[in-house]
């Protein structure tokens, strides 16, 4: 586990200097906005389009306390990859 917290450190910091223009406005997860996120995603981020739309949907629906528990939750149940196949 405490491997974990690491490669979540180095995500944050990675994504925190990807997103830095979008991080804490109230506008930056909204319309446009969402989509320049997807778009940066998969232009710096290497997602592809569908999930880089997800992954920026997810954290606008849910926030960091709905995501955080369920990745506690994924760790403990030994879930790396999803059934939605991403």
């Amino acid at each position: 586990m405490i491997q974990e917290g690491v490669y979540l450190e180095s995500l944050i910091g990675e994504y925190g200097e990807l997103l830095q223009q979008y991080a804490q406005s109230e506008a930056a997860l909204a319309g446009e906005n969402l989509r320049l996120v997807a778009d940066a995603l998969c232009r710096c981020g290497d997602w592809s389009e569908r999930g880089a739309d997800e992954i920026a949907r997810l954290a606008t629906d849910y926030g960091a306390f709905m995501l955080r528990n369920a990745l506690a939750i994924a760790l403990v149940l030994g879930r790396e990859d999803g059934e939605i196949g991403f």
